[in-house]
């Protein structure tokens, strides 16, 4: 089973930029499809970015654009950096991997089977 840890949250100001990491252990990150996750205050917990193991990539309609995820077999690591921030994406973002996947340009469809804690970003002024 694999285990998830996110970093690179934090405190910045709107328009700007944080690249958060989803770093695994006991298994090779390559071999499962990842989610990216934001649950807003208040709000539901909302997938907002997939990459499957074909690399294949999914988006959310409102970060297009801006996020990007990519990875790192080397470090064993999973990224998702956002650029041109605004203030409600503000939330705690997790990351999650799964088994079985479809992931394309329209659609993200991964049975998640391990979740990390997540990190907290707060874009304020």
């Amino acid at each position: 089973q694999v285990q998830l840890v996110e970093s690179g949250g934090g405190l910045v100001q709107p328009g700007g930029s944080l690249r958060l990491s989803c770093t695994a252990s006991g298994s090779s990150l390559d071999s499962y499809p990842i989610g990216w996750f934001r649950q807003a205050p208040g709000k539901e917990r909302e997938k907002i970015s997939c990459m499957g193991t074909t690399y294949g990539q999914f988006y959310v309609e409102s970060v297009k654009g801006r996020f990007t995820m990519s990875r790192d077999n080397a470090k064993n690591t999973v990224y998702l950096q956002l650029n041109s921030l605004k203030p409600e994406g503000t939330g705690v973002y997790s990351c999650a991997a799964g088994g079985s996947s479809i992931v394309a340009r329209n659609m993200c469809v991964i049975d998640f089977t391990s979740w990390g804690q997540g990190t907290q970003v707060t874009v304020s002024s």
